[in-house]
């Protein structure tokens, strides 16, 4: 498996095809072989990279200690996508990357996007994960932070499963954990402990200051089946960054790139290859 320091850390990644890079940022619990459907499709066009954020698989990580904290903020994962993206040799001087993100990995890639415009060419957000501040309509945060605590108490107790649940249905809505794959639960069991960094990681809102910073052209894509919080985001942002398309995958949930990945190659790929 292939890999690059960074930030004083190893951050593995999978990699296909040739050419213009794009690279796939994962959300919570998932990590590189999340993007498992989405890497020949994208590799008959480009040379397509996706990483495995800090202290997800394949590392094991048993989560953050008060001897060792872990540095599972946004901001850390924010500067190693930004570092990885440096080191595949892009950026200013060169030509920048084509960033995708899902959930977390979304919020993630609004802020590399935000903060260094210079390594972004284009931008997909899949229903990027968070809350929205007063500028952009939203309320008093607490509800995802609340969910958070919640499935993490309960990996913490031994109770992994019940975690796991308890998450999925958080961003999918009653019986999500009963609807995945075993093989997107085998992923999501190897990277539960994230979720015990994940409660301290510090997660700003969206703000519509930040949302109107974004200059590059962006694709906002969402699932026809997901949760009214994530609509919000989509909408929110929709109509704050500037020129900022949108695209509704039929068929799909949250994890739209799995419910159906055809609809969502089609879409992205269309968009990244203008």
């Amino acid at each position: 498996m292939p890999s690059l320091h960074v930030n004083g850390y190893e951050v593995d990644y999978a990699e296909a095809g040739t050419g213009e890079i794009v690279v796939l940022l994962h959300g919570s619990l998932n990590d590189q072989r999340y993007w498992a459907p989405q890497m020949a499709p994208f590799g008959e066009r480009f040379r397509v990279i996706a990483p495995s954020l800090r202290h997800y698989w394949p590392e094991r990580w048993a989560g953050p200690t008060a001897a060792v904290p872990g540095g599972f903020t946004i901001d850390q994962h924010v500067a190693d996508v930004a570092a990885f993206i440096e080191r595949l040799g892009v950026g200013p001087g060169g030509k920048a990357v084509r960033l995708v993100g899902h959930s977390r990995g979304g919020h993630i890639a609004f802020r590399v996007a935000e903060r260094h415009p210079g390594l972004v060419r284009a931008l997909v957000l899949a229903e990027p994960g968070g809350e929205l501040d007063a500028s952009l309509g939203g309320g008093a945060p607490g509800r995802q932070g609340a969910a958070f605590a919640a499935a993490a108490a309960l990996i913490r107790a031994g109770d992994l499963e019940g975690g796991l649940r308890r998450f999925a249905e958080h961003t999918g809505g009653p019986g999500a954990w009963e609807k995945r794959t075993e093989t997107r639960k085998a992923i999501n069991r190897d990277n539960a402990a994230t979720l015990l960094g994940q409660i301290d990681e510090r997660r700003a809102p969206f703000s519509r200051a930040a949302a109107e910073a974004i200059q590059m052209p962006v694709l906002l894509v969402g699932g026809a089946q997901t949760q009214p919080a994530f609509v919000a985001i989509l909408d929110a942002l929709e109509g704050r960054i500037p020129g900022a398309r949108r695209v509704t995958i039929p068929n799909a949930a949250h994890g739209m790139s799995h419910d159906n990945p055809a609809a969502f190659n089609a879409a992205v790929l269309g968009f990244l290859g203008e």
